[in-house]
This record gives structure tokens, sequence and C-alpha cells, in this order.
């Protein structure tokens, strides 16, 4: 007994729990006695679990720290120790067992000669022990004595695991060893074959595009900002031509969000190549109307006067809708089976649009005929709004205030209220005082050179408010000199209804726009303006305020006056050849009677 439990101690522990691969026949295993070798599981069986356990994580250390060496070119480095660890001990005599890491693997001896066995119950006798024997190389250590496997009669084998491979397998053949050296800290860029400049990561790649369209956004904003001041100097008709050309560009992307919609395919397949153009031919006839309508309004003096336009001005509105029955029985004679319900749709969308945007454009329009003051003004206090929003948003918001803007915050949205009444104070006042914003249109000639003269809006006139006397006399005390009255003008008034307007109501206008988007998933309405997205982004909210002032501007302030227009339009239309005769006899008989000689 002890003279096994010393053959066991003079092997590795992890030669002891070795167990052969694969599956050998009988006559492939030497017989030898059972009671001289111990077999696996009884070897096994003698270690503790605490030991086991220890011996496969020093292998797995082994294994790490091999792995770490060079596997080819010149020296290897010798691999560092594993940490110090509890030596195993047997489980009867508590002698320790040496752990060795073994040498480098040599040449494997010639496998021993298999010969037929012709009877299984006989097994063979064991060859000579010097008929097959290998003389190891110098300088390298002889190799543990090698665990007979388990006899035949054990059928159910254990198989190999990391912990059952001896530690001399692992290692890597070296003719020196040196200890590997350790580099920190950053690569000298001068170190031949070393790049300078290291790729750059996701975030410092998504800063440079973030950089590179705060540029983009900024340069095309000081574009729009040019030409819309370009326009506005150059006359109405000048901006009358940009409002148009927005319009245009927003029915475009609106109408060409509804190929959104339609995700299923065309029952019978191909497309329906009248759907765009009758899209186009309902926008042009909109437009003829309503352009009509205020050309006619706001120059009765031009069209009623000269004859060739007068046939089209007496019978606009019948040739109005002499043009839009001609596109309804265009759209019935186009219906396609397999298209009904894409033609319908788009029918409902265009006639939408046409409400929303051209109505809206139409009305902005004759803001700007009225005066350019009715445009200019309003437009500039969504802007405002909208900068000051933005402002105050980044710098106080903390409350979200609407779930279909997240960006926008109740911080941001007040603060951008006050700013906006106060700009529009002081920036309506400075341009009241110019002809050039406040005269309406009579001559659509006229630019910011021309020498306009007009009878202003009594709102532009200024007045004085006389102060009641005790808050006449307490400002006396308070302020040097006597204060008595306070001069200001009725557009003033008006103006705080707008700024009200523009920064409490005007913002859902950019609200709906973006549900509308969210309702497609879309970023922007399009790409018409580099870096602000499409037109309709700029838009949506300047639409709505153009609508309110255009109603508020009639209802308030327009003055209802007889003019020549409007004389001579009912002249026209309403009185026969031989009754404008009579009429203009009568006129002169009245001017001669007025000492005026015609």
């Amino acid at each position: 007994m002890s003279q096994s439990k010393s053959s066991v101690a003079s092997r590795t522990a992890f030669d002891i729990l070795t167990v052969e691969s694969g599956e050998e026949s009988e006559d492939e295993v030497l017989s030898e006695p059972e009671a001289a070798v111990p077999s696996v599981v009884e070897t096994q069986a003698k270690l503790s679990k605490t030991a086991l356990k220890k011996a496969a994580k020093a292998s797995r250390r082994e294994k790490k720290l091999q792995n770490r060496a060079s596997p080819s070119g010149g020296d290897t480095y010798e691999p560092l120790s594993p940490p110090h660890t509890a030596p195993l001990a047997d489980s009867e005599t508590g002698e320790p067992i040496s752990i060795s890491k073994g040498p480098p693997p040599i040449k494997p001896p010639e496998p021993l000669p298999l010969t037929a066995n012709t009877n299984p119950s006989r097994p063979e006798a064991p060859p000579s022990s010097n008929s097959h024997s290998t003389k190891p190389s110098e300088g390298s250590r002889p190799t543990p004595a090698r665990v007979p496997p388990s006899p035949p009669s054990i059928s159910h084998r254990a198989q190999p695991t990391a912990v059952d491979k001896p530690l001399s397998q692992d290692l890597p053949p070296s003719s020196s060893t040196k200890q590997a050296p350790s580099f920190s800290g950053p690569v000298p860029s001068n170190v031949k074959g070393h790049a300078p400049s290291m790729p750059k990561t996701d975030a410092e790649a998504e800063k440079a595009k973030k950089s590179h369209n705060v540029l983009v956004r900024t340069l095309w904003t000081f574009i729009m900002l040019g030409g819309f001041l370009g326009c506005l100097l150059m006359g109405h008709v000048c901006m009358i031509i940009l409002v148009f050309l927005c319009q245009t560009i927003v029915y475009r992307e609106v109408t060409r969000l509804f190929a959104l919609m339609d995700s299923k395919p065309v029952e019978y397949g191909g497309k329906d190549p009248w759907s765009k153009t009758l899209s186009w031919y309902f926008f042009a006839t909109a437009n003829y109307f309503l352009y009509g309508e205020s050309i006619i309004h706001y120059f009765k003096h031009v069209v009623f006067a000269e004859a060739n336009f007068l046939p089209f001005a007496a019978n606009h509105r019948i040739i109005s809708f002499t043009l839009y029955t001609i596109g309804f029985v265009g759209f019935v004679m186009s219906l396609k089976k397999g298209h009904l319900k894409q033609q319908f749709g788009l029918f409902c969308w265009v006639h939408m649009t046409l409400l929303l945007i051209v109505v809206s454009s139409h009305f902005i329009i004759n803001n700007i005929l009225e005066g350019l003051i009715w445009f200019f003004v309003p437009a500039s206090l969504v802007i405002c709004n909208d900068v000051f929003a933005y402002i105050c948003g980044i710098t106080m918001g903390r409350t979200p205030l609407i779930k279909l803007s997240p960006k926008k915050t109740v911080e941001g949205f007040v603060g951008a209220f006050l700013c906006t009444i106060v700009f529009a104070i002081v920036w309506g006042t400075l341009f009241s005082q110019l002809n050039y914003m406040i005269c309406p249109v009579h001559d659509l000639g006229v630019n910011a050179w021309s020498n306009m003269k007009c009878t202003p809006n009594p709102v532009f006139v200024w007045r004085e408010w006389v102060i009641w006397k005790p808050v006449a006399k307490f400002l006396s005390t308070i302020l040097p000199g006597e204060i008595n009255t306070i001069s200001y003008m009725p557009y003033q008034f008006h103006l705080l209804f707008m700024a009200c307007f523009a920064s409490l109501v005007a913002p859902f206008g950019g609200f709906f726009a973006s549900g509308f988007k969210r309702a497609f998933n879309i970023k922007d309405f399009g790409d018409s303006i580099p870096g602000h997205g499409g037109m309709t982004d700029r838009m949506d909210c300047q639409f709505l305020m153009g609508v309110f002032v255009y109603v508020y501007y009639s209802s308030f302030i327009r003055e209802h006056n007889v003019t020549v227009g409007s004389v001579l339009q009912t002249i026209v239309s309403g009185l026969t050849v031989e009754e404008q005769l009579e009429l203009i006899y009568d006129l002169k008989h009245y001017l001669r009677g007025q000492g005026i000689t015609i």
C-alpha cells in the first residue's frame, strides 16, 4: 500500500487525472494486474474536491500565460508563474503532492505493434520493454510515466477534460527564455510603422456632423434673410412672386406626402397617369380664381378702364367655375377600377391642401396690397417668437409644453410671449413712419426708392392722450418736467393683439405640422432649403398668421370708403351704354356749374 502511494506521489496531479480519449478495443489495452496500478476512478476518489478545483484553476492560468507568449519569430518569453496556491495533499497520509510543469513535448515513441488476437478470452502477453525504447534528447527531461487505462471491465469511461491533460503538453517549445517587457502609456507618433493619425470615434464624427449642419443652417438663414429683404426693397410685385413661389413649393411638398399613404400595391398594377396632372390643374384653377379676385378688387381703375381686360373682369367668376367644372368632369372620366381608392383619396387630399395653403396665400397677398407693413411686421413677429422660444427654452426650459414637440417648453413659450410683446411695439412703431410701408398699392411699379405719397390710415396718425390730473401730478413729482399727455398711435394697440396671436396661437400651426410629420414618420416635409428641411417647415406658422391679420384688418382697420374704382365698377357692370352716356353728360354739366372746364 505504501508503495502505491509513493508511486502516486511521484507523479503530477495532472498525470494522475489523465484519461485517454477515444474508444480502444480490448486488444489495444495492455493487461496488467488490477491491484498493481490504481484506476482513475480510485485516484480521483482519493483527491478532495478542493484539490481538483485548485488543479483545474492552475491549469487554466498556465494556458492563459502560455498564449501570451510569442508563437513565432525569434526568442520566446517564459510564461509567468501562476500565483502561489496551497499544495495538493494526499487524502490519507497528508503528504504534499508535487506538481511539475513537465518538460517540453518530445517525439513520441513508436506505437506498439498490433497483432490480431483470434482468441478474445486469452489476452496477449505484453511485449518486451527493450523492444520499443526511445532515447530522450539531450537537455530534455524524461517523459512522466503514463497511467495505464482502466481495465476492460469498466464499460463507461470518463470523457477527457481540461483538467485531465498534463501541463507539459501545452508548453510551446523554446530555445531560450526571456522576461516579456511591458509597455504603458501612449505610443509616440514618430515610431516607425505607426500611423500618427488615429481614426475618429463615433462621438467625434457626430460632433463634426452637427457642426457642419449648424454651419449650413446659419449660411442659408442669412441667404433667406437677404433674399427676403431684397424682394421687400424691390416692390410689391417681387413680394407677390415670392409668396407665390413659396406657396407652390409647399403645395408640392404636401401633395407628395399622399404617396406615403398608399402602402398597398395597386390591385391591377400600373400607375394612374392623370392623378398628378389633375392635382396641378386644380392648383392652377384655384390660383386663377383667387389672384383674379385680388387684381379686380385692388386695380378696378385699370381693369375696367381697359377694353381688353373688361370681358375677363366682368365674367371672372363664371370663367373660374367653368374651369373647375372641366377638372371635375376630367377626374370622373379618369376613374379606373383598381385605382378608385387612390384617386378619391388624392382628390380629397388636393382640396384640403388648396384650402389650407392656396387660400391662406391669397389672404397674405391681400395684406401686401393693403400695405407692406401688414405683411412684413406680422411675419417678423412670428420669426421673433420662434427665435426667443428657442433661446428661452435652452436657457430656462424645464417643463414640456406639448407631446407633439418634445423640445418645446412652458418656460420658452412664456418667455417668447413677453419678448414678442416688447419687440412688436418697437419694431412696428419704427416701420409705421415710412410711407412705402403703410400706403396701399395703386401702382405695381413702385419700389423702396419711389416717392410714395398717400393719405395714411387713421391708425398711423399720432394722437395725444390726456392723463388724469392726479396721475399727471404724481408723475410730475417723480419725473423731471411736467407730464400731462402721452403720445401714441392706435396702431400700437393693434400691435399688441397681433403679438399675442403670434405668440399664443400661431405656434400651434407649427404643432399641427409636427403632428402631420409624426403621422407619416418623417423628420421634414422636404429638402427644399438646406439645413432647414422643406419650405413647409418654415411657413407652417406664417399661413395661420397671415389669415388672422387679413381678418383682423378687414374687421377693425380697413376704411370702407367709396373709391373711383368701386364707382367705375358699378358703372361698367350695372349700367347700359345709354345710361353711361347720360351719366357722362350729367357729370359734365355739374362740373361746368362748379367752374371747372373740361
